[in-house]
């Protein structure tokens, strides 16, 4: 399979244990890496043969703004449910950023990559 990668994803979500996360909301990042088969779009050049990724990033950027989670992992897997909903999705590697986390500490991000495939 060959890789199709939509990197940086940022929108803005109310996901987090705290009440002051969900009331405040703040950004996530998501990167997306897909498992397809693209000769087919390759020969014929037809959009219809290919994963169109306009139509994914707008899926996983409503996802990311509505429904609240506790966790990130719960976000992770609901973005991930989303790429393979398309059967030419072999496997995908999703990574969300929440680079706002509330930790008492200097860092520069918190990120999780999750790694599913179709059974």
């Amino acid at each position: 399979m060959d890789r199709l990668a939509v990197v940086g994803i940022e929108a803005v979500g109310h996901h987090g244990v705290f009440e002051f996360e969900k009331r405040e909301g703040q950004v996530f990042r998501a990167d997306l890496v897909l498992g397809v088969d693209t000769r087919t779009a390759a020969g014929s050049d037809d959009l219809q043969d290919t994963v169109d990724y306009g139509t994914l990033v707008a899926a996983v950027k409503q996802a990311i703004e509505h429904d609240p989670v506790d966790l990130i992992e719960t976000l992770a897997q609901r973005i991930a449910d989303i790429c393979l909903a398309d059967p030419r999705v072999g496997w995908t590697e999703v990574t969300v950023h929440k680079p706002d986390a509330p930790i008492e500490a200097t860092f520069s991000d918190v990120a999780l990559t999750i790694h599913r495939s179709r059974p």
